[in-house]
């Protein structure tokens, strides 16, 4: 078991991961057209700022999230961390690879030069999602606001 950064060739796995998900089965196609995806990851390998990782057993992707590291004049002009897009293989849940991905945006996120916090947010309605941020150490200190462009 090892995390690593994602490559190109694992985006289609990937978006299964997401797409597996209640609520992300609405918004994305993961056997579709992977053009806006590839094109994506294009930006986000790009970007020294963020980062797409994955979480390996056996040589099989069963785990995924995004790192990205936000400049802001708050908190000192600390940088802060944000992590999105968490999933783990409904076959491999229970196994704490969540957890120990986590772990690892933990570690990642205090080993960035002045990085204050670690922030996320999740859906209302993924309440095993808030239980296991929870357990975690999270805490649900703000509300967040969306507006579809």
């Amino acid at each position: 078991m090892a995390l690593r950064p994602a490559t190109r060739d694992d985006v289609s796995r990937i978006m299964q991961l997401l797409a597996e998900d209640q609520i992300s089965d609405q918004r994305d196609d993961p056997d579709g057209d992977m053009t806006p995806y590839l094109a994506a990851f294009d930006a986000i390998a790009a970007d020294p700022n963020n980062g797409l990782h994955v979480w390996e057993e056996d040589g099989e992707v069963v785990g995924c999230f995004q790192l990205t590291f936000l400049p802001g004049l708050l908190l000192k002009g600390g940088w802060r961390a944000q992590i999105e897009g968490v999933r783990v293989d409904r076959r491999f849940r229970g196994r704490k690879i969540g957890e120990q991905m986590l772990a690892e945006a933990v570690r990642m996120s205090r080993a960035w030069p002045e990085c204050r916090v670690l922030q996320l947010t999740t859906n209302k309605d993924r309440r095993d999602a808030h239980r296991f941020y929870r357990r975690l150490g999270f805490t649900a200190s703000h509300e967040g606001m969306k507006i579809k462009l």
